[in-house]
């Protein structure tokens, strides 16, 4: 008990002391985050690399525990075997951030040196081996081990984009960790989580709204690594059959924003690793919330996360929690107004999916057999086949001298629109298409484009109709 007050204390003040010292002293070499009126939207310069007060604040707690003299001291140089396995793979972590912070790494050498860490830890002993009540093997558990890892470190490196956010729900899920160490009687998780829990809060008062030091990618990504590494050692010791379920719940808010966002640019073919004002935080800003209150709400609705975490120590709640947890979230989801996920939902109600299939099989097939056309007939005959499925109530040609066109329609001039595809100065492709009529309209928005390609390019093979009556003439002649 002593030794753990020991680590908070000592670790608080360290971060207290330390954490305005390194701000002051990267302004002073302009190190520092500007913002850009976007997605940064703090007024003034700000230091970026607070995560190495967070680290340094860490480290010498750990060090001077082991001085003292008490009981913790000597559990942890028992447990320094796995601390020293364990010690590269966050030193990775936090120099890869540290890096980022600096020189401005790219998003795939970032991830690559994640990877290498996340398989560190897994070699140390960092291991999931549960998810949802199934056991992995070993071929199974390092590819599940490093998924988790990878994406905790960046779900709250993502989730930083408010002042004290990150380092706020960090110390919420990390508190958690550390209710379950306790009822778990988990010492070595207990040790692990108490001074990040002093680091984070001491870095907090400086952190929170209006931040004087950001934590930086060296901070963000080393707690999101950490926490990760905590939520391996929870499940571990966890009597719950559902394994990584609690950390899970613990950690919502931040892997929730990392999986949305990668669903909306995904969705949106936006590349997955760019930056834009699509995540949770910006959602709530945009909403009329001032940063210091999205911070608030975020880590009021985190803390509720990781007391569902916690519930699912008891085996008979684990189905009911794992249940209202999926509903909140749904809810909470439908309530920031993704227009992505609405559109989606829609296609997948109406159908719109399958629509799409077909219309690009209609396509592939207009465009194979336009290809083998030999002559304005045979074009003209393949329009015909198709007009109708495009939605179009009436289509026309022109094309190497010859006319063709469908049955007129009765509709006026107001009733319909018409979209011209030019060939050439006389050769053309008139469509015609009712207002509110049901429609594939990926087809036509495509057909133009395979059109003017396919016939442009047969018009250099077809005779124009005044060589052929030519031709005629003088065979006859002969």
């Amino acid at each position: 008990m002593y030794s753990l007050l020991f680590l908070a204390v000592t670790s608080l003040i360290l971060s207290l002391i330390l954490t305005p010292v390194i701000g002051d002293l990267f302004l002073h070499f302009g190190l520092v985050d500007l913002p850009d009126a976007r997605r940064k939207l703090h007024s003034q310069p700000i230091p970026r690399v607070g995560g190495i007060a967070v680290a340094l604040s860490f480290l010498i707690s750990v060090v001077l525990l082991t001085t003292t003299g008490l009981k913790g001291g000597w559990l942890i140089l028992q447990s320094s075997p796995l601390i020293w396995k364990l010690a590269p793979a966050v030193f990775i972590v936090f120099l890869i951030g540290l890096w980022d912070d600096l020189a401005h790494l790219k998003a795939w050498h970032k991830l690559i040196g994640e990877v290498g860490a996340a398989a560190a830890a897994y070699f140390a002993g960092v291991h999931v081996v549960t998810v949802g009540g199934t056991s992995f093997s070993h071929w199974w558990s390092l590819p599940l081990t490093l998924l988790w890892l990878v994406g905790c470190c960046n779900a709250v490196n993502l989730i930083d984009g408010v002042d004290g956010l990150a380092a706020g729900l960090s110390l919420v899920s990390c508190v958690s960790m550390l209710v379950a160490a306790a009822l778990q009687h988990n010492v070595l998780l207990a040790y692990a989580t108490v001074p990040l829990v002093g680091c984070l809060l001491g870095f907090l008062r400086y952190n929170f709204s209006p931040a004087s030091v950001f934590l930086g990618d060296c901070g963000s990504l080393t707690i999101g690594f950490l926490l990760g590494c905590y939520g391996v050692l929870w499940s571990q010791k966890s009597a719950t059959v559902l394994g990584m379920a609690a950390p899970l719940m613990a950690l919502a808010i931040p892997l929730l924003d990392t999986l949305l966002a990668i669903s909306r640019r995904f969705l949106r073919r936006q590349p997955i690793f760019g930056a834009d004002r699509g995540h949770i935080h910006h959602r709530l800003l945009d909403l009329g919330h001032s940063p210091r209150m999205v911070a608030m709400l975020l880590c009021g609705i985190c803390a509720v996360a990781s007391a569902f975490s916690l519930c699912m120590s008891n085996n008979q709640l684990e189905i009911p929690v794992i249940v209202i947890f999926g509903v909140g979230t749904w809810f909470g989801v439908q309530k920031l107004g993704y227009i992505e996920f609405d559109t989606t939902r829609r296609m997948l109600i109406q159908g719109s999916f399958r629509q799409l299939i077909s219309s690009q099989i209609a396509l592939r097939n207009v465009e194979s057999k336009l290809t083998a056309a030999s002559s304005p007939d045979d074009c003209w005959n393949v329009l015909q086949e198709v007009y109708q499925e495009m939605g179009l109530c009436y289509i026309e040609m022109r094309l190497m001298g010859r006319a063709y066109s469908t049955k007129p329609s009765l509709l006026n001039g107001r009733e319909r629109w018409h979209l011209e595809v030019p060939l050439s100065d006389s050769d053309y492709v008139l469509m015609a298409h009712e207002f509110n009529a049901m429609a594939s309209h990926t087809i036509v928005a495509l057909m133009p484009d395979i059109l003017r390609r396919i016939l442009e390019a047969k018009r250099t093979t077809f005779r124009p109709m005044g060589s052929e009556k030519l031709l005629s003439t003088a065979a006859a002649g002969n």
